[in-house]
């Protein structure tokens, strides 16, 4: 019999990562084209990237439905036939949502490329967003919509953004049934001939990514499609500061099983010199299994199944929250809970051992992010759509190897004082809650 080696591979700390620098060519009309070539690799990914998310809307909801409609129709094939031709070759046309950028992805294996390019390109260049296509758009949105509306997480995260940003701010509106109502396929035609042109795109294509491939894409991206000179200029973004001081807000949710709780700040984008740093402080509060949250409020106190924080970064601008779902009788302790917590980052160092397991994750999750070639397209598009250089990378990972205990408690000392959260919960009434006593950050 083979002698079974019981012997543990060695473990190895993950010092450096890179990533995979982008070979960039540029296409007759302008627009760059960002190629990742995987020698051996079946596989394709190419994703064109429009900056027209929620801040170039003049009307809500025009940018998201814009996208979602983009491939359902033609001046030469129906909805049916694009999906029928893509379901033919294996290949599949992904339409991701998001606040700042239109993505349409398309997925195939690179022997196919030659025959589903011209089809891919098709559908960005000639949508014609059919009426039928919008009425089972608003059909389905407004069913959709009425069913999250069910769940207090959904309630309590909209409510939570809309106290953040501004009900009217890009990042902050929520739809409602009436905005669906008055699209017109008019409106999407507008939106699509303001913001779906060369000048405003970006490609990022992974895989097998030859020669063929990228005159493929010149031949069917790169021509006989430019733009037109009376395009408008710079998103309408607004920053309309928040109105009011943050405080806890209940929303009546009669029947719910569970109150969800959200507890959030206005934060920033990652081109923020804190960025980095308090993405490693987020991290350690809720940003992974172990963390001060996870062990706190789930497993020592049993209050909720799931608990997390997530640092949110966006275009223009960006938020930290923290989010459950707890038993109605337990939310005012919950919420107690965390802000002890909060609490507790502020006025003592992490432990060296606690930092090591965080980074050590950290580490880990960036490294598995540049496995593969559908990993590594992620990351890149990510920072292109942001307008980051490629270093970012590289700097989030030296500041989580160089991080100290007295930094992270420094910011958190900046970004977990209660004064800046706004506490939303939704559930059933109960009793008045206690009104939370909010100490002076300078001696709490």
């Amino acid at each position: 019999m083979t002698e079974i080696n019981r012997n543990a591979p060695p473990i190895n700390p993950v010092i450096n990562l890179d990533l995979p620098e982008p070979a960039v060519h540029k296409l007759d009309n302008g627009i760059l084209l960002f190629a990742m070539d995987f020698p051996g690799q079946e596989i394709l990914k190419i994703e064109v990237v429009f900056k027209a998310g929620r801040s170039c809307e003049v009307k809500r909801l025009t940018s998201r439905t814009t996208a979602r409609l983009i491939r359902e129709g033609t001046s030469r094939k129906k909805s049916a036939e694009i999906a029928e031709f893509f379901d033919f070759y294996g290949a599949s046309v992904s339409l991701p949502s998001n606040l700042d950028t239109a993505n349409v992805i398309l997925y195939t294996l690179s022997r196919y490329a030659s025959e589903v390019i011209p089809v891919f390109a098709e559908i960005i260049r000639d949508p014609v967003f059919p009426e039928e296509e919008l009425v089972t758009y608003q059909r389905t949105g407004i069913q959709e919509l009425a069913v999250e509306l069910e769940k207090v997480e959904t309630v309590a995260y909209r409510k939570v953004t809309e106290l953040i940003f501004g009900e009217n701010h890009p990042y902050g509106y929520n739809s409602v049934e009436a905005d669906y109502q008055a699209l017109q396929s008019a409106d999407l035609l507008a939106f699509y001939d303001n913001w779906y042109h060369p000048d405003n795109c970006f490609i990022v294509a992974s895989g097998c990514v030859d020669d063929k491939i990228i005159a493929a894409l010149n031949q069917f991206l790169g021509k006989d499609w430019s733009t037109v000179a009376d395009k408008p200029g710079q998103p309408l973004v607004s920053h309309t500061d928040t109105s009011g001081k943050p405080a806890r807000i209940h929303i009546s949710h009669p029947g719910s099983l569970q109150t969800a709780i959200k507890i959030g700040r206005r934060a920033f984008g990652r081109n923020h010199p804190d960025y980095d740093g308090l993405y490693v402080l987020n991290t350690i509060l809720g940003g992974y299994f172990g963390s001060r949250l996870m062990t706190s409020i789930r497993e020592k106190k049993g209050f909720t199944y799931n608990i997390y924080s997530t640092l949110d970064a966006y275009l223009n601008d960006g938020c930290l929250y923290i989010a459950t779902e707890v038993n109605t009788e337990n939310t005012a302790s919950a919420v107690r809970a965390i802000l002890a917590e909060m609490k507790k980052l502020r006025e003592k160092p992490v432990q060296i051992e606690e930092l090591s397991m965080v980074r050590n994750y950290l580490l880990g999750m960036l490294l598995n992010g540049l496995d593969g070639p559908l990993n590594v397209s992620d990351v890149v598009r990510g920072l292109l759509a942001e307008g980051l250089p490629l270093s970012v990378f590289s700097r989030l990972v030296n500041k989580i190897n160089s991080i100290t205990p007295e930094e992270i408690q420094n910011l958190a000392f900046r970004y977990l004082n209660p004064e800046d959260y706004w506490i939303v919960t939704v559930g059933q009434d109960t009793s008045p809650p206690r009104k939370i006593q909010r100490k002076n950050p300078q001696t709490d």
